[in-house]
């Protein structure tokens, strides 16, 4: 399930690029596969990082790749152990609702990223959210854990005041909001459920096949349903930290 638009990135053969909280590698995977980029993923969950090396082996045994390569890292967002700028370009893909000290976080991904480089975050959308902490009050403390629920203003603000500038943002991921509702509804920890197990197989069948219509409905619900909000940054030219 790809959230971040990595074409939007602009990014050239030989850049780098960093997943942070990449979990099972799916935008290391993604970058991977662009022409000639260095796609880092990091993590502090080694579980999840013994799955994003398996994935990543697997595209390099079938070839589908663009030439470049990759690397893994176990490492927390709030003390990332790479350079001042260093990435020319940084996803953080659900991982904010996470942290506490998100504040931090935002520094390290600001401090890694290069002048001129894009910051890509997503976080679970305000409305959608919410209702999940409404129908379960067990929904935040699954998954890791969800501290807080983020309006969109507030995580522009955050970020835009270390100097990065908004260009674009969108909603992803609609026909993922009624799942949560629906499994927020019989427990989110729960895995005998029939209704959520049919749902789960319909969202994998969609992710691996594709299918036009599907595709066409997430888009059109999206504006309304979309479970994901998806910010992109940019570091302006000259910027130091």
């Amino acid at each position: 399930m790809i959230t971040a638009d990595l074409s939007r990135l602009g990014l050239c053969p030989g850049q780098r690029l960093l997943d942070i909280g990449c979990g099972s590698g799916r935008h290391t995977c993604e970058a991977y596969r662009l022409q000639g980029i260095i796609a880092v993923g990091a993590d502090l969950n080694l579980d999840d990082l013994k799955q994003a090396r398996g994935r990543l082996e697997f595209h390099d045994r079938l070839g589908e790749h663009g030439g470049g390569c990759w690397c893994l890292s176990a490492a927390d967002v709030r003390h990332l152990p790479f350079p001042d700028a260093h990435f020319h370009a940084v996803i953080c893909s659900e991982v904010m609702e996470h942290i506490p000290d998100h504040h931090q976080a935002v520094h390290e991904l600001v401090r890694v990223l290069k002048p001129g480089g894009h910051l890509v975050v997503s976080v679970p959308r305000y409305l959608p959210e919410k209702i999940c902490w409404m129908l379960s009050s067990e929904y935040h403390q699954a998954n890791q854990g969800h501290v807080r629920i983020y309006r969109k203003k507030e995580l522009i603000g955050m970020v835009t005041r270390t100097g990065l500038r908004l260009y674009r943002s969108h909603y992803a991921h609609s026909l993922h909001s009624p799942y949560w509702w629906l499994k927020c509804l019989v427990g989110p920890t729960r895995d005998d459920s029939l209704p959520v197990n049919l749902y789960h197989r319909f969202l994998t069948w969609d992710i691996l096949q594709h299918p036009p219509l599907t595709r066409q409905l997430d888009r059109l619900l999206n504006p309304i349903l979309g479970k994901s909000l998806v910010l992109y940054f940019r570091k302006p030219h000259g910027s130091i930290s």
